[in-house]
């Protein structure tokens, strides 16, 4: 891992969440901080690029669920950032878990280093104003303290816990202390907060001074701090990954790092600020920061609209028409329709729930589900048989493996495969074909330097994707 420096700020990007309330675009197998949502790259690009500068910030520390280890990798390369370590969590465990890594990790180089502790899904539109802040935050640090992030209120908004800010931090303009975190309010408390000025809502970005932290959990939280020191200590390397250790890590309460340090320490304070900042927590935030036509409606995608105002249309892959409606959200994917009233936008969490219960697979994945060789998408399934669409990326190639209840037929539609049946080596060109009959040992690979596209045909039994006997993986799945 790269050395860090006692001046040197390591951002800590939190990549862990599932974004349900932006279902059915946020699944748990591609959620939302890696959707291109409010730029042309993704939000967790978005974050990292936002801390890409080796003049003040060292590579970044990636904390993430290991289900994600290879969208956090491929769109790390793809905007040319290198990080420091990417951490996989076996489980969710909340902030606090995260947070005690990241200090394990780096107070071990050297316990000096500040943290900048970072979701991977938010929204920050004034990036010149977050780097004022994170310069009043660290002065704040380097003195010993725990600082957040508070965004100024623009709106009496009820989704957001809020700070109430203390009297000046002394020696640190532009800082204050914590004189109470105060819980997500009612509306008429929260224009109650607005009316009386001195608060702000809680952005769950954080700067720590790595030995502080470590102290403040050793105090507050101690049963956290040691859940991440066992699982850190009986963690392996796995590739370009660290994985912490599953047995340790699963019995680490799972609890936020405000109610776990922030809440209770003396050390709190808060840096104020106006970033154009968001969490995106909702398809109404997407309303907000979107550009919107003269009747106030956002469109995105292939969107007709007629006699609507002020509603979030986003067509992913279809046409999709709105006629007369107002103030409504409407997000069309190739498996799930959504349409709600945008002031209902948080009750998308309560349909992901109950699709859950019922055992759906909508929650999870999307038809196109990644791998780290590239994706695959479903196009049809019929009794005994199914048919999908293979991207493999250039020099990349899937398993060595084996079903045990399906054969599977080959068609090259773009690119050259190199294919593996049993002893045999092929190459396929496009418009050929090859088969593969069930049992028979077998790799695909993509030689060359454009994307290979497959159409693969399954027919058996039994065609699920736990039917995969992996021999040889380069990946790490074995």
């Amino acid at each position: 891992m790269a050395s860090v420096s006692a001046q040197t700020i390591v951002p800590v990007l939190l990549s862990g969440g599932s974004g349900s309330r932006l279902w059915p675009l946020s699944r748990d197998l591609y959620p939302k901080q890696f959707l291109s949502l409010c730029s042309d790259r993704t939000m967790f690009q978005d974050t990292a690029l936002r801390v890409g500068d080796p003049a003040t910030f060292a590579p970044p520390l990636v904390v993430c669920n290991q289900e994600h280890r290879f969208l956090v990798a491929e769109q790390l390369r793809q905007s040319d950032l290198k990080p420091r370590g990417i951490v996989l969590e076996p489980m969710g465990r909340n902030t606090a878990a995260a947070c005690a890594v990241a200090a394990l990790t780096v107070a071990a180089e050297n316990p000096d280093t500040l943290l900048l502790v970072l979701p991977a899904d938010h929204e920050i539109r004034d990036a010149e104003a977050f780097r004022r802040a994170i310069a009043t935050a660290a002065r704040a640090a380097e003195a010993g303290r725990l600082v957040t992030f508070g965004i100024d209120p623009t709106a009496p908004e009820t989704g957001y816990g809020y700070i109430r800010h203390g009297g000046p931090l002394e020696g640190v303009e532009g800082a204050f202390e914590v004189a109470a975190f105060v819980e997500k309010p009612t509306l008429d408390v929260a224009r109650s907060y607005l009316d009386e000025g001195g608060y702000a809502w809680n952005s769950g970005m954080f700067l720590f001074p790595a030995a502080r932290l470590l102290a403040e959990l050793e105090r507050h939280a101690p049963a956290v701090l040691a859940g991440a020191r066992e699982a850190l200590e009986a963690g392996v390397s796995d590739l370009d990954f660290f994985r912490l250790d599953a047995e340790a890590f699963a019995k680490t309460p799972s609890i936020s790092i405000d109610y776990a340090v922030m809440e209770r320490t003396a050390a709190a304070a808060v840096v104020p600020c106006d970033i154009g900042w968001t969490d995106v927590g909702a398809w109404s935030a997407l309303w907000d920061v979107g550009t919107k036509d003269a009747a106030g409606n956002v469109a995105v995608g292939d969107v007709l609209l007629e006699g609507a105002q002020d509603c979030y249309v986003r067509s992913e892959n279809h046409l999709t028409a709105v006629v007369g409606l107002e103030n409504v959200v409407v997000v069309v994917v190739d498996d799930a329709v959504l349409v709600a009233d945008r002031n209902h936008a948080q009750d998308v969490k309560r349909v992901v729930d109950r699709l859950k219960k019922d055992g759906r697979s909508e929650p999870v994945s999307h038809r196109k589900v990644h791998r780290p060789w590239g994706a695959y998408q479903s196009l049809h399934t019929g009794e005994r048989f199914q048919v999908k669409s293979l991207t493999i990326a250039p020099g990349s190639r899937l398993s060595l493996q084996k079903h045990h209840h399906r054969a599977e037929h080959w068609v090259v539609v773009n690119g050259t495969a190199l294919v593996t049946r049993g002893e045999e080596q092929i190459f396929v060109y496009e418009n050929q074909s090859v088969y593969i009959p069930i049992g028979t040992v077998h790799r695909l690979e993509n030689p060359g330097k454009v994307p290979l596209t497959i159409i693969e045909v399954q027919s058996g039994s039994y065609l699920g994707e736990d039917d995969i006997v992996r021999l040889e993986d380069s990946y790490g799945r074995n």
